[in-house]
């Protein structure tokens, strides 16, 4: 074969492209969705403290990483509420003691409170004193609840108002400490007697939770009948949606977007890490 015989040589052509896979883009979002909602649905979710009830361990501006798995999945565990889960799978009991975030009955709004009765347990306040099966839970005085006033701590109830030795204005409530039977503790609050101090023996039926606010006197619980946007009376356990772990973040509600330094003056640094 001579040179003649060998094919003409074309001018290199420019490499095409490589193509792209047509909507990459869209697919990797769509798979990111998936992803988080998975996440969201079967592992940790995030839930911020929107009040006072649980006072004195957690405070308004606290926001949580809470687990999803200790009691099961069903339609309260799926983020926005969908009914995607029938019933209650893998479903767990919580222990007395956990603090849990669950669907209001009613409005199927998020709300926080601690188990406080289990299915079997017959519950009652007795002159501000927990029983529960007829005995008195014990309760401690302990060293009172001192917060600055702010946002978030605006101490509404005058009497407890107070100055701290640098003539901070604060905010100081009587503290108890708990413990039930099986040995679990926790801090209280308790303003002095008011109705809610003194209730009717309840019974808790199977499926059902008593749950309470740490912060015995402004907490809307299961000592009151199930009505949107107030009481939560007995929970079902299908409500639940998740076990409060640990604090991932908090602010005292002074931070301004147009101010980042703020953003870090206004964090609550010694309360992040926390766990329940």
């Amino acid at each position: 074969m001579t040179e003649s015989d060998l094919p003409e040589q074309t001018a290199a052509e420019p490499a095409a492209p490589p193509k792209k896979e047509e909507g990459s883009f869209a697919w990797f979002l769509v798979k990111l969705v998936i992803a988080v909602l998975v996440f969201r649905t079967f592992i940790f979710s995030t839930f911020s403290i929107p009040s006072e009830s649980m006072l004195p361990r957690l405070m308004e501006g606290d926001y949580l990483f809470t687990a999803k798995w200790p009691y099961g999945y069903s339609q309260a565990s799926v983020p926005f509420d969908l009914p995607l889960v029938p019933g209650r799978i893998l479903a767990g009991t919580p222990e007395r003691g956990d603090v849990v975030v669950f669907k209001h009955p009613v409005d199927r709004a998020d709300y926080i409170k601690r188990v406080i009765g289990l299915p079997g347990d017959t519950i009652q306040m007795v002159g501000g004193v927990l029983h529960i099966d007829g005995v008195p839970v014990k309760k401690e005085r302990v060293a009172d609840f001192v917060a600055p006033i702010g946002p978030h701590n605006p101490c509404r109830i005058e009497r407890f108002r107070a100055l701290a030795p640098d003539g901070t204005p604060v905010c100081r409530y009587p503290r108890f400490r708990e413990t039930l039977p099986g040995g679990t503790s926790y801090l209280v609050l308790d303003w002095g007697l008011t109705p809610q101090d003194t209730t009717e023996p309840v019974i808790v039926p199977e499926g059902r939770l008593f749950l309470m606010g740490d912060n015995r006197d402004d907490s809307m619980d299961s000592r009151f009948p199930p009505v949107a946007g107030k009481g939560v009376g007995l929970v079902p356990q299908e409500n639940l949606v998740a076990r409060a772990s640990v604090i991932a973040f908090s602010t005292d509600g002074t931070s301004s977007w147009v101010n980042p330094v703020s953003w870090f003056t206004a964090a609550r640094w010694n309360r992040i890490g926390d766990g329940l």
